[in-house]
């Protein structure tokens, strides 16, 4: 091959590679703590109160200048599991946690009584000003020590940072083998807010009204796992996880302030959406069967844990987890299918285990990713990293894949044009005198690079 298609080969595999648009805000090889001093910090390390390998992030979350960080006690030494850091120190690429709202409410008190924050998996800040925390209210769950205290929601003003209201779940809405690890808000209205509550242990929603301070539990064959999809291998971890219902995405309203809940179980290569119509009242999710609804699937291997609806842009976020990818699909979309999902990131290394996804109110993607089956049934490399924080604005991260909001005809006018100058600055550089037209060999290789666009 000439020069000068080498050349252009060269820069067709580039603008194909560009099609992965997050870049990293942060990163850590291990964790650690904003403590109150050195010393508290060494005896909490001398104490076991910290144990820098049992620290593993899981959530995130953005609010204005702060991203919000969970790491769940599933192992002692976590010393604290709610904690933020602030997005204008940009004097370091691996900050030190910094624990919320204090330190105090992640501490037992001196009556025994347990701390105000638990361990919470994820949670989510409203459009009304309000962080949610839902607290799994497990420790030490990966060792046979597990503590047990009952599930609650927390939500604290991030205006002050005042603890607003601990709403603890009733008893007979949390059963024997039940698990809570994603929340999602409905926030149309501030007085009149909805959570949405997972439990993928015991497979059912827990939906909760601010209004009311009330909440009920709703079931459905569909939050249920698929037994032919609780096979699960990552960097060479192969193991089963029958984990029901997980990912909760929530729509924009509609003319009647409902949304749409698109839903899966991690155990499962289906999506699938019912309206928030038929959750706010249980009466009516139970005589409404059918209004959950089947959308399609993702294909084999395809199952995902976290997802997450862009309300502008209508596109819903998720990840894979055995592909180390996050993938989309235009809810508008009224085909739920293979070929009309993008690939927005995957990565063998960097995107190991993609544990959360997020849209923040300025319209940037915001990803999380953390090498879980390998700290559970392996052990990570400290002089690796193995925490990951990625950001995109939505419509870059989108672009030039099926999720694009740009039409169809003009993403493809673009990716040509751009092809055809590069060739041709390229032929201009290498010989000067000689004509532009573009060989045969450079025509195969623009085809060969649309084609590997058409397929993502």
């Amino acid at each position: 091959m000439g020069s000068i298609e080498t050349l252009v080969l060269l820069q067709l595999v580039y603008i194909s590679s560009c099609m992965d648009q997050l870049h990293i805000v942060y990163e850590w090889k291990q964790l650690d703590f904003q403590f109150p001093s050195p010393e508290a910090r060494q005896l909490a390390l001398d104490a076991k109160g910290f144990i820098p390998e049992n620290n593993v992030p899981m959530g995130l979350e953005v609010y204005e200048d702060r991203l919000f960080v969970t790491v769940p006690r599933w192992r002692s030494g976590v010393p604290s599991s709610l904690n933020y850091i602030n997005l204008k120190d940009n004097s370091t690429r691996s900050p030190v946690l910094v624990p919320y709202p204090n330190w105090a409410a992640h501490s037992t008190g001196l009556d025994g009584k347990p701390p105000e924050i638990v361990s919470p998996y994820r949670v989510r800040a409203d459009r009304c000003g309000r962080l949610w925390v839902l607290d799994n209210g497990k420790i030490a769950t990966l060792e046979s020590n597990t503590t047990k205290y009952p599930p609650s929601l927390i939500i604290y003003d991030l205006k002050t940072d005042n603890l607003l209201r601990k709403y603890v779940f009733p008893e007979d809405q949390v059963k024997q083998d039940s698990g809570f690890a994603n929340i999602a808000v409905e926030d149309t209205d501030c007085d009149k807010t909805y959570a949405y509550a997972g439990d993928l242990g015991k497979p059912a929603i827990v939906v909760y009204s601010w209004e009311k301070n009330d909440s009920w539990r709703i079931t459905h064959h569909y939050f249920n796992p698929d037994p032919l999809a609780c096979d699960f291998s990552v960097k060479g971890h192969n193991f089963s996880w029958t984990d029901a219902i997980f990912g909760l995405g929530l729509s924009a309203p509609n003319a009647d302030n409902f949304s749409t809940l698109y839903f899966h179980p991690m155990a499962s290569y289906n999506e699938f959406s019912v309206s928030t119509e038929y959750l706010r009242n249980q009466t009516v999710a139970d005589d409404n069967f059918d209004a959950f609804k089947l959308l399609g699937s993702r294909g084999p291997n395809a199952q995902s844990s976290v997802s997450f609806v862009d309300r502008k842009t209508g596109v819903l976020f998720y990840s894979l987890v055995n592909l180390n990818a996050v993938a989309c699909w235009r809810t508008s979309n009224n085909k739920y299918l293979m070929k009309n999902q993008g690939r927005i990131y995957m990565n063998e290394e960097t995107m190991v285990y993609p544990t959360d996804i997020k849209v923040d109110y300025e319209d940037n993607l915001w990803i999380l990713s953390n090498r879980l089956p390998i700290w559970m049934y392996g052990k990570l490399d400290l002089n690796e990293v193995n925490f990951r924080v990625f950001s995109a604005p939505v419509v870059h991260a989108i672009s030039h894949t099926a999720c694009d909001i740009t039409p169809r005809s003009d993403i493809l006018e673009k990716f040509v044009n751009k092809a055809k100058n590069i060739t041709k600055d390229i032929v201009a550089k290498v010989k000067p005198n000689s004509s532009t037209t573009t060989k045969p060999i450079t025509v195969l290789l623009t085809l060969s690079c649309l084609v590997r666009f058409l397929a993502t």
